[in-house]
């Protein structure tokens, strides 16, 4: 490369000695697969690296109380469930059943029962001891049962 330059300094070149040896380091760089890099700390970007840092906290720090918000929003309707046992007595809601032998909705009890828990599949679903004449499926979510309680005589 150092050939080259000289050659062509000596012909009338607008380029310097230095500035012909400082392109031939560069294309040795970029010809090996390296790229030219400054030198040092650029401090604006760094400015920029720190304020993205921050932003990023701020942003992180909103979203994690909007999400703290929303639960707080959606946990005000819901209610704890009950602990359902094998053997406990429960009446069944007849909200989405249908009764053909009962003309008007309106006339039909809220719910029915007592039937008996034969299983708790999950903390969420337990299976029930139906009678056949009931053409329903015998595993129901808890949403759909109430704990019996017996009547009170007198």
């Amino acid at each position: 490369m150092v050939g080259v330059s000289r050659v062509c300094s000596k012909q009338q070149s607008s380029h310097s000695y230095e500035d012909l040896i400082f392109y031939g380091k560069l294309w040795e760089r970029v010809k090996n697969g390296r790229r030219y890099k400054k030198r040092g700390k650029v401090e604006k970007a760094m400015e920029f690296v720190e304020r993205m840092k921050k932003v990023h906290e701020e942003a992180g720090a909103a979203l994690k109380k909007a999400q703290e918000d929303m639960k707080r929003q959606a946990d005000i309707g819901r209610k704890e469930t009950e602990d359902w046992k094998k053997g406990d007595r429960i009446l069944l809601s007849t909200k989405d059943l249908v009764f053909k032998e009962r003309p008007a909705r309106k006339l039909v009890d809220q719910y029915v029962g007592p039937y008996i828990i034969k299983e708790v599949v999950s903390t969420n679903v337990v299976k029930l001891q139906l009678p056949t004449l009931m053409r329903i499926h015998s595993v129901v979510n808890v949403s759909w049962i109430v704990q019996y309680k017996k009547q009170v005589e007198g």
